[in-house]
């Protein structure tokens, strides 16, 4: 099966050269890497090109999350689709092979990877990769909705494998949202009667440090996409998952003895779920 990799990317000058030469040297090598650029106005195209990836440039304004994929994934040739963020790098040479892997079962139609941190993050963002992305293995369907919850829809463009017959024949990844098109087009899946793997051996290094403000938009960005995907909600909710999430990062730092961070914990999941609430009820 040909492998297609897809890469939105903008000012990716920091990371591109490295994430391409990762690629390059993957014990399964893709059929084509597809760059698709936002207007770059660094050497992003240039790098890219000396790298031999096909490359899509639109306009700024034009970006959107899953319209942006999906016209890449319409210009792809592989019957394998994955996606990648320009700021995650694979750990290790073999992650297209166990990315993939699963995906020779008949029922498996997508699969995403682990996600560990880079050595800047910060104590909460340890966490929250360990939180998100354990190294237990899952293989999730509307079987297993009612066990675990929204977790059941957990998904990530930012190291992802999904079949390109069955990504069509779903409908590809909604374009009118601002975020969470990860999440719904893995719910759309399931609720098709398909199954998601988690597969914690395919691993990229990956995590932002967030600010409060930054914090904000993206919740709020998932509360409007929701609002706006309702009928996920209507299948599993994910306000408990978001105070299982505050306990136990409370529980890691004190732990860890960083005590200091206590208070913005409770800070940040304030201003999380202000966001949250404000982008599903007016987003």
């Amino acid at each position: 099966m040909g492998i297609s990799v897809i890469i939105p990317t903008l000012n990716a000058g920091t990371y591109i050269e490295k994430l391409l030469f990762k690629i390059q040297t993957q014990d399964i090598k893709p059929s084509e890497v597809i760059i698709i650029d936002s207007s770059s106005k660094d050497n992003t195209i240039a790098v890219a090109k000396e790298f031999r990836a096909k490359t899509i440039v639109i306009p700024r304004y034009a970006f959107n999350h899953g319209k942006t994929r999906n016209m890449a994934a319409m210009e792809a040739t592989g019957d394998i689709l994955i996606f990648m963020t320009q700021d995650a790098l694979p750990l290790d040479h073999t992650l297209f092979r166990t990315l993939t892997d699963p995906l020779h079962m008949s029922d498996v139609v997508a699969t995403f990877g682990r996600h560990i941190p880079r050595s800047d993050a910060s104590p909460l963002e340890v966490f929250a990769r360990q939180f998100s992305y354990p190294d237990t293995e899952s293989i999730k369907g509307s079987d297993t909705i009612k066990l675990h919850g929204i977790k059941t829809f957990r998904f990530s463009n930012v190291c992802s494998a999904i079949k390109k017959e069955v990504f069509f024949k779903i409908g590809m990844f909604p374009h009118d949202i601002k975020s969470n098109e990860d999440m719904i087009i893995a719910a759309k899946l399931i609720l098709h009667g398909y199954r998601v793997a988690y597969i914690p051996r395919a691993i990229v290094i990956h995590s932002h440090n967030y600010s409060l403000l930054q914090q904000f938009k993206r919740y709020y960005n998932i509360g409007s996409s929701l609002k706006h995907n309702s009928w996920i909600l209507r299948n599993a909710r994910a306000e408990k998952e978001g105070i299982r999430f505050v306990k136990e990062q409370v529980h890691f730092v004190l732990k860890r003895h960083e005590y200091r961070w206590i208070p913005y914990i409770f800070l940040e999941s304030v201003t999380k779920y202000i966001g949250y609430r404000i982008g599903l009820i007016t987003g």
